[in-house]
């Protein structure tokens, strides 16, 4: 049987699409691509809009900080849209897909544009993977923190280290160079819990100070219909604080309750919202397994 690129199919390798989360970009992906890379998997790392060399960095951002500065500075993320997100990460799949299978990985935040995505354009998805990410199935993300399953997450805690007024400035800001051990300790436990302080102060220097204010509408929750065809794993993250796993058993339950006749396949690794990042060995290995599946 010929494959899209006219070969054998057994030799048309899976590409791995990788979408990271807030404030984050594909930087972060560098450890598992390396893994996966060792593996024998082709993988592509996206930088939505905004994100990755294309961020906003002032000069108050730097040492030594001029919160006032920080806290006016114009940054390009105003404006970007989940549309925008979409619109970039179809055109890495059309490009992708003309060599073969694609896996579309999305991390945290980033499944609100692989979602979209979905709806959009199923026939470029070979299997959709979501690791402790928003899947909105029933309500916008924002409207979960208000859920049984988030009682354990205090956004005001958070957003204790947001600078500047988000309504002014169009966009998100915190300060993730901030020298306040408090926030520091807030950030660690919210999301790094496991790993060691060096590993956390390093893995926050990647994170850039920015994101956008658009998480979507009822319009980009899943639709059975698109969305739905496409087969999914979802990767829980076991000791995850920021996306608790009584959330994400959630999203897990709704994304089933839509589409019965293809619900998620489940995996679990053990680990906070970033150690998979930093140790991605385990999470490799995983992927690797579903790329055998797709074809």
């Amino acid at each position: 049987m010929t494959g899209l690129t006219g070969r054998s199919d057994q030799t048309v390798q899976p590409t791995f699409v990788l979408v990271h989360g807030a404030f984050a970009n594909s930087f972060c992906f560098a450890p598992l691509q390396a893994e996966l890379g060792l593996l024998g998997h082709r993988s592509v790392a996206v930088d939505l809009p905004g994100h990755g060399f294309a961020a906003t960095c002032p000069h108050a951002y730097q040492a030594p900080q001029d919160p006032e500065g920080l806290a006016a500075a114009p940054g390009v993320m105003k404006g970007i849209t989940l549309a925008d997100n979409v619109a970039q990460l179809i055109g890495v799949l059309e490009r992708a897909r003309a060599n073969g299978p694609v896996l579309l990985v999305a991390h945290s935040r980033g499944g609100i544009t692989a979602t979209a995505a979905a709806n959009a354009r199923p026939d470029l998805i070979d299997r959709l993977v979501y690791v402790s990410a928003w899947a909105p199935v029933e309500l916008e993300p924002g409207q979960y923190y208000a859920e049984p399953e988030m009682a354990t997450v205090d956004p005001a805690s958070l957003a204790s280290a947001l600078v500047g007024n988000p309504a002014e400035l169009g966009l998100l800001r915190v300060n993730f160079r901030t020298a306040d051990p408090e926030a520091l300790a807030t950030f660690k436990a919210a999301f790094f819990a496991d790993g060691t302080d060096d590993e956390f102060l390093v893995f926050l220097s990647t994170f850039q100070p920015d994101e956008s204010l658009d998480t979507g509408t009822p319009a980009d929750r899943a639709r059975a219909e698109t969305w739905g065809r496409v087969p999914r794993t979802y990767v829980r993250l076991a000791d995850d604080a920021s996306l608790p796993p009584a959330l994400q058993d959630r999203l897990i339950r709704e994304g089933d309750a839509l589409t019965p006749d293809n619900p998620y396949d489940v995996r679990t690794l053990a680990g906070s919202h970033l150690k998979w990042l930093v140790d991605p060995a385990p999470a490799a290995r995983v992927l690797g397994e579903l790329a055998a599946l797709t074809g």
